[in-house]
């Protein structure tokens, strides 16, 4: 097909053509048809998404375009993507002088704005799932919508994986049902399984509640050119642990200096604070080096956007930030530090480079570790032949679904047989059972048995028409202001103080610092860990504090000290970096000195199989360890240290604290475990046993503050507790308080309350990583290898590397590292 006038001219007045993708995306919309547009960076998809949209517009008649309301409704995970793209979109309109309105909505649009938006809107609104959310529960909302004939989402393969995703699909289920003839479009990256996002964009089920199965139509851009992807060799030797590459930062400043602008990736905020100082500490150039990342003040991330847009910065350390898709300028290298974790995720940030399809995106992997590089070459590999480990769908978050009801209450209400057909209809809702809507309805209507004589809760009631209504205009009020799923993370004081007795509370004194609650709600009081340069005995949460002692001098840390916000190995991944260890002849492909540490890794010990799960055991310093090789991240190994170190426990084998990285875990303490299993008294298989996942779970549940902490997030997602008042906002101390006041109340008079479904639900895939450790311990049943050892083995060494470890950076904790791996791997190579 070709392009009406003025489009055609405008195309040729550039040298450009049309791609046939833009022009299969004009062709579906004529047919009224959604579709999902998976491309590679630079292929044009955000024109191609808005082309039909401004071709339709431009044939009105000017008397027929003055009485169109909202046409076209664009979702962007990100505010400043919304802005970016409503900017660009603005030029081509003026060029053609199509006299089409274009306007943003986010939480930085001025009230007034807002409410003219709703009244007269424009044809195009971009906007985010949150505030598409608020519009929704708007009494005008059927109104607003009923002429909407598309809605296009960006970045859909970052908006599903999230509660984020599960929001927008209940939005868009309204939308579909408010508009029947609504077209629904998504602009992807590559993704393992297109025919999961083609199905969520359209309806699942028929306005009769019957499954249909449907998908969205598919167009792929093929081809491109093929990214360039090296991986730093550094002079100095590369670490068996560690996660700072202070070995590679002068090649990544030079790098830097030898190139327009780049983007230095790291995982995360620490690492981004760390890289930053360093590089700055060698910049004898004086090259324009700016730090970008999500704790930062908002006015001063926007001054280095409009920066790297202004082609004045040389280099942007930053985190997940900056890894959509805004195109932040004249980007010629990206350089990412650490192993990338997920093969997808490296190619979302290596499309920030060259941002063109036809030119090569630039990229430079620099691995930290000794394992890192093989990630690293494991990830390079999947990125040659275009391998993706985008996640499984998720199931629809309850507490997500209870925020959407109220929503609806507070637009013009809904009967529950309605609603319930229309929740169904979105993908991750298609399975919800019955039984657990009318839970979620009866949640928001009374609170639940155990709550439903406190009026507070009692959120919305049924009139005479049978609607289910806001009960009060405070309700609507209170939703408008906490609507969003996205719970900051809590930072809670570390104390210290004096340990609890029977009849007196834990008391602190001077604080000492603080620790992201994540970390703090994985401990029990007796466990030990280190922070502030001491080894401090945990006592208990009071609050939003730590209340912590000191320990005896020599005393083992027993839970470690874990640097939040990294991002999880991906399964796709750990099973390619198995394999790789398995097969020496692959070790070719690696730097020598970590083909040396394989080799006598398997000299001195086993090498596990691509699917076996090798244990070692040996003594060491009055200590005896236990050492494992899962593979399947730090979070998955968090939780089976947690469990491993309580079976032994029982077994009286008196173990004293686990360590773990994202590639094994290490167990410590007194007993001779290798003796044990020789005696019979402990058998390692057993050890590892699925079962571990039963009541060795629920135990430990029971005595943590984990699913207290998680709870927390759904009572304020689900409205339970609002954070946000007029002219006010609660502290994360009144929420604490609130919150854990209410999980005591349902936990003793109501457990199967929907609200600690969700938080179970939550912590299953979540900071447990339960459904990963579960599917480990079917993968290894039957193909367990214990070796016990008369010494440490050179692959054990990483891992024990991470004892006592500090979250802190630096020159002083690198010759540390150093030191005592040098001392490992000689009593390793004994």
């Amino acid at each position: 097909m070709t392009l009406p006038e003025p489009f055609a001219a405008w195309f040729a007045a550039r040298g450009w053509t049309p791609r046939a993708h833009q022009l299969a995306l004009v062709d579906k919309a004529r047919d009224g048809r959604s579709v999902l547009l998976v491309a590679p960076t630079g292929a044009g998809k955000t024109l191609a998404g808005f082309l039909p949209t401004l071709v339709d517009l431009a044939a009105k008649a000017p008397a027929e375009l003055d009485l169109t309301g909202l046409h076209t409704l664009y979702i962007s995970p990100l505010k400043a993507l919304a802005v970016d793209v409503a900017r660009n979109l603005e030029s081509p309109v003026a060029e053609m002088h199509l006299p089409v309105r274009i306007e943003t909505r986010t939480g930085d649009t001025p009230a007034h704005k807002r409410t003219r938006q709703v009244a007269r809107p424009p044809h195009v609104l971009m906007t985010t799932p949150e505030q598409l959310a608020l519009l929704l529960a708007h009494k005008d909302a059927a109104k607003l919508f009923s002429g909407l004939k598309r809605v296009v989402l960006d970045e859909l393969h970052a908006l599903v994986t999230s509660k984020r995703g599960d929001l927008l699909a209940l939005d868009l289920a309204r939308l579909h049902r408010l508009a029947p003839g609504l077209a629904a479009v998504g602009l992807s990256a590559t993704v393992r399984e297109p025919d999961d996002l083609r199905r969520y964009l359209v309806p699942q089920t028929t306005p009769d509640g019957e499954a249909t199965g449907a998908m969205a139509d598919l167009v792929t851009v093929e081809g491109g050119a093929r990214p360039r992807i090296g991986i730093l060799e550094a002079a100095r030797r590369l670490p068996l642990a560690g996660h700072t590459a202070m070995q590679s930062i002068p090649e990544i400043y030079a790098a830097v200096a030898a190139h327009r602008m780049t983007l230095v990736f790291v995982n995360t905020r620490m690492q981004a604070e760390f890289l930053f100082q360093e590089l700055w500490r060698i910049n004898e150039g004086g090259l324009a080096i700016a730090l970008h990342h999500g704790s930062l003040d908002a006015g001063r991330r926007r001054k280095v956007e409009a920066a790297m847009v202004a082609g004045s910065l040389k280099a942007v350390v930053c985190t997940s930030t900056l890894d959509l898709g805004i195109d932040w300028g004249d980007v010629d290298l990206v350089v990412n530090v650490g192993a990338p974790k997920g093969a997808s995720r490296l190619m979302q940030r290596i499309g920030r480079s060259n941002h063109r399809l036809d030119e090569p995106s630039r990229a430079m992997l620099v691995p930290a570790n000794r394992f890192e590089i093989m990630e690293c070459r494991a990830a390079l590999d999947a990125v040659e032949e275009a391998a993706q480990d985008t996640p499984e769908p998720r199931k629809g978050a309850l507490d997500v679904l209870a925020q959407h009801v109220l929503g609806m209450a507070c637009a013009d209400g809904f009967r529950p047989e309605d609603l319930y057909a229309e929740v169904t209809s979105a993908t991750p809702y298609a399975d919800l059972p019955r039984g657990h809507f009318d839970a979620v309805v009866d949640f928001v209507a009374t609170g639940g048995y155990a709550l439903k004589t406190y009026e507070r809760f009692a959120k919305i009631r049924a009139g005479a028409d049978g609607k289910l209504r806001p009960a009060n205009p405070k309700v609507a009020q209170q939703y408008r202001m906490n609507v969003g799923t996205i719970v900051e993370a809590t930072m809670l004081k570390v104390r210290l103080g004096r340990a609890p007795k029977p009849g007196r509370p834990a008391m602190g004194g001077r604080v000492l610092g603080e620790v992201e609650e994540y970390f703090a709600e994985t401990m029990t009081p007796g466990d030990t860990f280190v922070f502030a340069g001491e080894v401090l005995r945990f006592e208990a949460i009071s609050g939003n504090e730590v209340i912590a002692t000191r320990t005896a001098p020599g005393t083992d840390p027993k839970i470690p000290s874990y640097a939040g916000g990294k991002f999880p190995l991906s399964t796709f991944l750990a099973a390619r970096v198995r394999a790789m260890l398995a097969d020496p002849d692959e070790w070719k492909r690696l730097p020598e000195e970590v083909s040396d540490w394989l080799g006598a890794q398997r000299r001195k010990s086993l090498l596990p199989g691509p699917s076996d799960l090798l244990v070692e055991t040996f003594p060491r310093g009055g200590r005896h360890y236990l050492v494992a090789y899962p593979f399947e991240g730090r979070l998955a190994h968090q939780t089976l240290g947690m469990l491993l170190t309580r079976r032994l426990e029982r077994a009286r084998l008196r173990p004293l604290g686990f360590v773990c990285n994202d590639y094994g875990l290490a167990v410590w303490g007194l007993a001779d475990l290798s003796a044990a299993a020789a005696q019979g008294r402990l058998s390692v298989p057993e050890l590892f046993s699925e079962d571990m996942l039963g009541d060795d779970l629920e135990e430990w549940l029971a005595e943590s503050a984990l699913m207290k902490r998680t709870f927390r997030s759904c009572a304020v997602i689900a409205g339970l507790i609002e954070r946000r008042f007029p002219g006010r906002e609660k502290t994360g101390k009144q929420v604490t308080i609130s919150t854990d006041l209410v999980y005591d109340v349902l936990r003793r008079h109501q457990p199967d309350h929907i609200l600690l479904e969700a938080a179970r639900q939550d912590a299953a895939t979540g900071l447990l990583d339960l459904k990963r450790l579960a599917g480990m311990l079917a993968r290894v049943r039957g193909r367990i290898v214990h070796e016990p050892l008369e010494r440490v083995s050179p692959l054990a060494v990483s891992v024990l590397l991470e004892i006592g470890r500090e979250a802190v950076y630096g020159e002083a904790a690198e010759r540390i590292m150093e030191e005592a791996e040098a001392a490992l791997m000689e009593e390793a190579a004994a």
